[in-house]
């Protein structure tokens, strides 16, 4: 008598149930995968302190303003370096949580498109990382340039945890705003979104780009929000590019294929 696999049907359909414990083991081995990398990132914890003050420091030598750092609460040195240690894990782990995610899509997709799934997990890792460091490199010169806006005999004194956030944030964001457009892409090769239709909501991904890139930048720093959105902007059209290229390929396939028939 054949047996099934537990939470599955004969169709080898997962049911509901097997869908919620699956979600919960990806989710631990991510959350997991976040820790162990913290533990690590705790170590970088002051090279990353140091190099959060390079630009003030630079603002100081080329104005010779004092811009410095204030912890103005107790615990805030201590919230501080707690932040950057999971932010740093976050970034560490990223292999394994992006992986996490595709291994949970995979077996929902047909056996034609899991080879998608294969190339969205290896574009996704590189382009997350690169966006990160791409926020790492516009943060000193963001912040040099708005610092720059402040009165010649005036003192630059920012919250840590407020600088901080901003920089997270904008690491982070801009991380997120990379992967974006290889979503669509893979809806685009596994025949969900056609370029035409990704090309015809154009009002509607600049319109959420822009909120994304406000929700994601202090309320008052419309300059970065301009520095993440236009990227986000470029790889969006970048997206809808290598659509039009897969949608224009797929349609030749596909008038060979009945050119050959009606031979």
């Amino acid at each position: 008598m054949a047996t099934r696999t537990r939470g599955k049907s004969e169709e080898g359909r997962m049911s509901f149930g097997a869908h919620l414990i699956e979600l919960r083991n990806r989710l631990f081995r991510a959350a997991l995968a976040i820790v162990v990398a913290s533990v690590v990132g705790y170590f970088l914890v002051p090279f990353v302190l140091d190099a959060l003050q390079v630009p003030l420091k630079q603002i100081s030598e080329s104005t010779g303003r004092t811009a410095v750092l204030n912890n103005t609460r107790l615990t805030e040195a201590f919230d501080v370096q707690l932040q950057i240690t999971v932010i740093l894990g976050i970034v560490i782990s990223s292999p394994v949580w992006l992986y996490q995610i595709w291994a949970y899509i995979v077996p929902a997709l047909k056996r034609t498109e899991k080879r998608y799934a294969a190339g969205f997990l290896g574009a996704t890792i590189p382009l997350f990382l690169a966006g990160c460091a791409t926020g790492w490199f516009i943060f000193p010169h963001t912040v040099e340039l708005l610092a720059g806006f402040a009165p010649d005999d005036s003192t630059s004194i920012f919250g840590t945890k407020d600088f901080v956030d901003f920089v997270s944030r904008l690491v982070l964001a801009v991380g997120i705003g990379f992967v974006l457009p290889v979503f669509l892409v893979l809806l685009n090769f596994i025949g969900v979104l056609s370029a035409a239709s990704i090309l015809k909501g154009w009002r509607i991904a600049v319109l959420a780009i822009t909120l994304f890139s406000a929700l994601a930048t202090p309320p008052s720093d419309v300059m970065t929000m301009f520095l993440l959105a236009i990227p986000m902007l470029m790889l969006y059209l970048l997206a809808a590019g290598v659509a039009w290229l897969h949608d224009r390929a797929a349609a030749r396939k596909l008038r060979s294929l009945i050119e050959e028939s009606t031979i």
